[in-house]
């Protein structure tokens, strides 16, 4: 099977930076494009990033000019970094991969379990 697995999560001031990582592991054959989605309470799912796998770039509104996502496919890992945090940044925010597993020619979307980012004072 596959996994992902995020981290960098945690409390941050308003205007500061925090760095995500979503690792993937188990059994791979490819990689397509990885992303990152947040939500937070009472709100509905937003994009914030996405990658492809030939590192083609697509940001939500939201955090176009702050966020900045990147990959390492040598590691099958996907990065966020978040400049210039506001508090409606504050949400759980899930990394998703679409892969190809060494098992099957079956392609489809893997989902992290989430890591909270919360900027407050």
């Amino acid at each position: 099977q596959v996994q992902l697995v995020e981290s960098g999560g945690g409390l941050v001031q308003p205007g500061g930076s925090l760095r995500l990582s979503c690792a993937a592991s188990g059994s791979i054959g490819s990689i397509y494009t990885m992303g990152w989605s947040r939500q937070a309470p009472g709100k509905q799912r937003e994009l914030v990033a996405t990658i492809s796998g030939s590192s083609g770039i697509n940001y939500g509104d939201a955090v176009k000019g702050r966020f900045s996502i990147s990959r390492d496919n040598a590691e099958n890992t996907a990065y966020l970094k978040m400049n210039s945090l506001k508090p409606e940044d504050t949400a759980v925010y899930v990394c998703d991969a679409f892969i190809r597993t060494d098992f099957s020619s079956e392609v489809k979307t893997y989902w992290g379990q989430g890591t909270q980012v919360t900027v407050s004072e």
